[in-house]
């Protein structure tokens, strides 16, 4: 159909078939647009990272032989300074997210040129930097580490927590989750073990300092529960958290999904190609009107 015949003043109302038979008009440029972008996204999506999500599965570990006693004993525990409850899901979630624990993690296991592995030189050992740029260093890591590798979800009605790790190499991705999960368990047994130790030690001495039967009866009980998560914490490696779930290395990648890639690449095509076929359209008609109303100006006569 000819510009004419679809040419309209800029205050005219543009129906749905208006703008179609527009775009029908400048069918070749919405093909040949969606055409680039559909061939853009494929290569794209065939050219792009692959990466790997590997996860396990953890309930919290079981505190029945603490949870006994520490209803009745709450009181005089804070009195004393004494805990009496294990390690609950907030703090061994918190450890796990915090710098101090990812910081460790990334030194000993020497994974910091892996993190940044477009800035490293393997050949030499050393990193490719322009001048005037500084190395990246463990803070780097620690960020990038926890924004795009580690990630961690907790069921709230369920309390099963999700540790995963999304890395280009399934293999390693399992391995680290592994290792967290491990580290995360033996980090929160130290500690516990060391509280315990030293709840031990305290009450030890407060009973040797009282006479008041009642008052010896009462630390005894506290006693035996610090004895009791002493015993835990010594003989239990899942200390925190009990695997469900093992980490495996995955066969399938999390991305790019290349299928979803093209088809939204041909989508997004069109709709540009549309846009630019109006786009056109509105300044061959812009650009007629100009022409017309030069002709129709009149001239001087000298």
């Amino acid at each position: 159909m000819p510009d004419s015949a679809m040419s309209f003043h800029a205050d005219d109302e543009i129906s749905l078939g208006d703008l179609w038979r527009i775009i029908w008009h400048g069918k070749w440029i919405v093909a040949s647009i969606t055409l680039i972008f559909a061939v853009g996204s494929v290569a794209y999506a065939l050219m792009a990272t692959e990466w790997y999500r590997s996860e396990a599965l953890l309930s919290p570990a079981d505190a029945r032989s603490t949870s006994s006693i520490s209803g009745q004993l709450s009181g005089l525990a804070a009195l004393a300074g004494v805990s009496v409850g294990g390690p609950g899901n907030a703090e061994a979630l918190a450890v796990l997210e915090s710098r101090e624990f990812l910081r460790t993690f990334i030194q000993e296991h020497g994974i910091l040129p892996l993190l940044f592995e477009d800035q490293w030189d393997k050949e030499q050992g050393d990193w490719r930097l322009e001048v005037g740029d500084e190395p990246p260093d463990v803070r780097d890591a620690v960020e990038y580490f926890r924004k795009n590798v580690l990630k961690v979800h907790q069921n709230r009605e369920t309390q099963l927590v999700t540790i995963a790790a999304e890395w280009t190499d399934p293999d390693l991705a399992a391995e680290w989750v592994a290792i967290i999960v491990r580290r995360l368990n033996d980090r929160l047994r130290e500690r516990a073990l060391w509280d315990a130790e030293t709840n031990v030690a305290y009450l030890q001495s407060e009973m040797a300092k009282t006479s008041l039967v009642t008052l010896q009866q009462s630390i005894g009980r506290l006693l035996e529960n610090e004895l009791q998560k002493l015993m835990l914490a010594r003989g239990n490696e899942e200390f925190a958290f009990k695997i469900v779930d093992p980490p495996e290395p995955p066969k399938e990648r999390v991305r790019p999904n290349r299928s979803m890639t093209a088809v939204l690449g041909t989508m997004l095509g069109g709709i540009v190609g549309s846009v630019l076929a109006l786009l056109v359209h509105f300044w061959r008609v812009g650009r007629r009107q100009q022409l017309v109303g030069s002709d129709r100006t009149p001239s001087r006569v000298p």
